[in-house]
């Protein structure tokens, strides 16, 4: 029914439209892909009952698992994609060849890696150890009804991976140069001034919340959070919106806003983070803070390890280790067992022509079956 080459298994995938959440066709079709490998598939929906609920909600998750005993090595990953946008050159659902490139949305980001690994799995014996594939539907959007959700499924039904790697296109100019073994967190903030509106002949007569606003800002602006770790980048605010609202010339605004974002390494956490911006803000303003998640780091180890030599051996060159970036679904994982990410090129992630150099499928596809081979002892 299926060859399962890494290539096959990418157009399939692609041929589906999931843009985050995603639901549906995608999910059959990696059933479809999965099953006559011997996975174990399991589906459920997250987010149905959930109050709070917009487009984020409901999401499906996918838990694939195979085998019965020894190490159980797992990859995770999303179905879901960003919207494609308009201009492309060939249709975004509808994967073309063009030259030495597979052009579509999920590409790279991260449908070809998904591919990879299950071509790279029916290459392992079966009794070789347990491998498992942890996919969601929301990890492009709010990621609170996906890889959470899976974790919580695996805990419950006993099997929580010992090593797990995160096939996110970590790769910048060729594939091989560098994986993630780490990131930093994330929190936004939203800031608030209430003043008194007024005539501006009348100052005395309002209270203008922009001097104010603008007074926390310069503040905020002024920190220096760090200078970076041995494995982390120093950690950033950014002033990302100031938002008044106020369409005449001669009046008083009764309230300014402005939002800013941090990204952090290991160094602090985000409600540290949320609370030393409360203590510059208030009680001059009011602060609203959402977390979207805490650094993490995975220390050298064996996972780093063995993913250095397989690269090492098939490419050549020595992957980088590198924390850089956004944030992932690695920060959830990272919980529960070591992760490393480790996939394609992200170039063109997000891009309308979003491609992917098929020879890449292949060698990923090949450096994903060296790892577990490594991982669990097996010869070719």
């Amino acid at each position: 029914m299926h060859d399962h080459t890494p290539l096959s298994i990418a157009k399939a995938l692609m041929s589906c439209e999931s843009v985050t959440p995603a639901m549906g066709s995608v999910f059959d079709s990696a059933q479809a892909i999965l099953e006559p490998l011997g996975f174990r598939v399991e589906r459920f929906l997250s987010g149905e009952d959930d109050p709070n609920a917009d487009h984020g909600a409901p999401v499906e998750n996918l838990f694939a698992i195979r085998g019965s005993g020894g190490r159980h090595f797992a990859f995770a990953g999303h179905l879901d994609v960003v919207p494609p946008g308009e201009g492309w050159r060939s249709e975004a659902f509808a994967p073309e060849i063009r030259g030495d490139m597979l052009y579509g949305r999920g590409a790279v980001d991260m449908k070809g890696a998904i591919a990879a690994f299950i071509a790279a799995a029916k290459d392992i014996p079966a009794d070789a150890g347990i491998i498992s594939l942890i996919l969601t539907g929301d990890e492009e959007g709010p990621a609170i009804h996906g890889t959470r959700a899976l974790i919580d499924h695996m805990r419950a039904r006993g099997s929580v991976p010992d090593l797990c790697l995160v096939g996110e296109p970590t790769s910048v100019g060729r594939l091989g140069d560098m994986m993630k073994v780490g990131r930093r967190g994330s929190v936004n903030m939203w800031i608030t001034v209430e003043g008194r509106e007024g005539h501006v002949a009348y100052p005395h007569l309002a209270d203008n919340p922009l001097p104010v606003l603008v007074g926390i800002l310069a503040e905020i602006d002024a920190i220096i959070l760090d200078d970076g770790t041995e494995f982390f980048q120093p950690s950033n605010i950014e002033i990302t919106d100031i938002t008044v609202g106020n369409k005449a010339t001669n009046v008083i605004p009764a309230q300014a806003s402005a939002r800013i974002s941090v990204r952090f390494n290991d160094l602090h956490t985000g409600e540290q983070l949320v609370e030393r911006i409360r203590a510059i803000a208030e009680p001059r303003g009011r602060v609203k803070a959402m977390i979207s998640g805490e650094a993490f780091f995975t220390p050298p180890g064996e996972l780093s390890a063995v993913i250095a030599d397989v690269v090492r051996e098939i490419t050549g060159i020595t992957p980088e280790a590198s924390t850089t970036g956004g944030t992932s679904d690695a920060r959830f994982l990272s919980k529960i067992c070591p992760v490393v990410e480790f996939g394609l090129c992200n170039a063109t992630m997000h891009k309308r022509d979003e491609a992917v150099a098929v020879a890449d499928l292949e060698t990923l596809a090949q450096i994903y079956a060296g790892v577990m081979r490594k991982i669990f002892s097996v010869s070719r």
